[in-house]
């Protein structure tokens, strides 16, 4: 089969401009399906990638080698456990000092994720989130202390009543004024204001529902309603000559010898590492991606198949042409090369406002959801190349049958 010259496609593609010029409202909605389709795929691609984009600078706020132990890693109802798990033992301020002294560890502390609400001046939050932690939470957290200071040593010692508040719940409970020895009721418990800590941007963090309060942890731990089953946790940081497997085999051997458990007892605590919770996000994207595109396929596949019978509609309209063209020496190849190009041309242009509606639609989720993140360029390319496969693909039948018409019968057709 001879092959059409660049020539003879920059024909055809003129051609295939013209034909579609001439049925706008036909060829407009044979390409919808196409559109809405590539759309979607483009959509759901931005949004993942921002979304992605905003979990690894999460990460790297904390830092990619900081990793958590709890005392039950796992998601489920506390209170419907198999025994191994139920029966596990309390982490608790030992076991983190003793962390916390292992020459490959820069950091580690007992932590809680407490929920109550802030008072001061007549003015009371809704219930948030009251981290009980130590003067180390800047380090894993990130943020900016805009005001004040963080903890005492001392003040972390002897669980102090003081607090450093987020700077959102400290105009709304403060207005104009400085918040800085101030006395302020937490979750009920009364302490005094010594900092105002800016945090940094989260997505995750529902409006509202960020970190609105630290105290130090004897504080809550001694004042505040506390499940020490559910709501500790150990972060730790190991020094930056020591990889994260190295120091997670140092965490997991100190804790084994301070549980007393013998070499075929398998661990009763957890370490959650950032990769895990990079991978349990990739794994949930992943699924909900999948799931958007098995609905663009549906939709291209309608497109297709319109496209499909939009050609078929144009060679039965068109047949005394074709028929004049074969009678002017043109052969199978060129008009099956002119009706392929079509094709293609039409699901093309569909593929790019398909591109276009899409970025603009996940620019527009992005900005509403607060994020930032590239265009998935990859991505792009793969819908321009998937938009012209399907006008190749379901123009193949239209084409063969322009290219089988008889030229004698085909000048005869009314």
């Amino acid at each position: 089969m001879r092959l059409p010259s660049i020539d003879q496609l920059r024909e055809n593609v003129a051609l295939a401009f013209d034909t579609l010029l001439v049925s706008k409202l036909r060829s407009g909605l044979t390409m919808l399906g196409v559109i809405i389709g590539v759309a979607t795929v483009m959509t759901m691609g931005t949004i993942v990638n921002g979304v992605q984009t905003e979990i690894l600078h999460t990460i790297e706020v904390a830092g990619p080698t900081t990793f958590y132990v709890l005392r039950i890693g796992q998601q489920g109802d506390p209170n419907n456990l198999p025994p191994g798990l139920r029966n596990r033992p309390n982490l608790d301020e030992a076991a983190a000092e003793r962390i916390a002294a292992l020459p490959s560890i820069a950091y580690a502390g007992i932590w809680a994720q407490l929920n109550g609400r802030l008072e001061a001046q007549g003015a009371r939050t809704q219930p948030m989130g009251i981290a009980a932690a130590d003067n180390g939470f800047p380090l894993i957290q990130g943020g900016d202390l805009v005001a004040g200071r963080w903890f005492t040593r001392s003040e972390v010692h002897s669980g102090a009543r003081v607090v450093v508040i987020a700077a959102e719940q400290a105009r709304f409970l403060f207005h104009d004024l400085s918040p800085i020895g101030r006395d302020i009721r937490v979750d009920g418990a009364s302490a005094q204001v010594v900092g105002v800590w800016q945090p940094p941007d989260n997505i995750f963090a529902p409006p509202g529902q960020g970190t609105a309060a630290i105290v130090p942890f004897r504080f809550a731990l001694h004042a505040l309603p506390m499940d020490r089953r559910q709501q500790m946790m150990m972060p730790v940081k190991p020094v930056s000559t020591t990889s994260v497997e190295d120091a997670e085999a140092d965490v997991t051997v100190a804790l084994r010898e301070m549980r007393h458990l013998k070499p075929g007892d398998i661990n009763n605590f957890d370490l959650i590492t950032q990769d895990q919770i990079l991978a349990s996000f990739n794994s949930i994207s992943g699924a909900f991606f999948l799931v958007m595109m098995v609905l663009a396929s549906v939709a291209l596949m309608v497109g297709g198949i319109g496209v499909m019978a939009v050609m078929m509609v144009s060679v039965t309209a068109r047949t005394r042409e074709i028929g004049v063209r074969k009678a002017l020496g043109a052969t199978r190849t060129d008009i099956l090369a002119q009706f392929l190009v079509e094709a293609a041309t039409l699901t093309l242009i569909g593929g790019l406002l398909g591109i276009f509606v899409g970025l603009g639609a996940g620019k527009g989720g992005m900005m509403l959801m607060n994020i930032q993140g590239d265009p998935p360029i990859g991505l792009t390319a793969v819908a321009v190349a998937v938009s012209v496969g399907i006008g190749l693909v379901f123009g193949v039948l239209p084409a063969l049958k322009a290219a089988r018409l008889d030229p004698i019968e085909a000048l005869r057709y009314e």
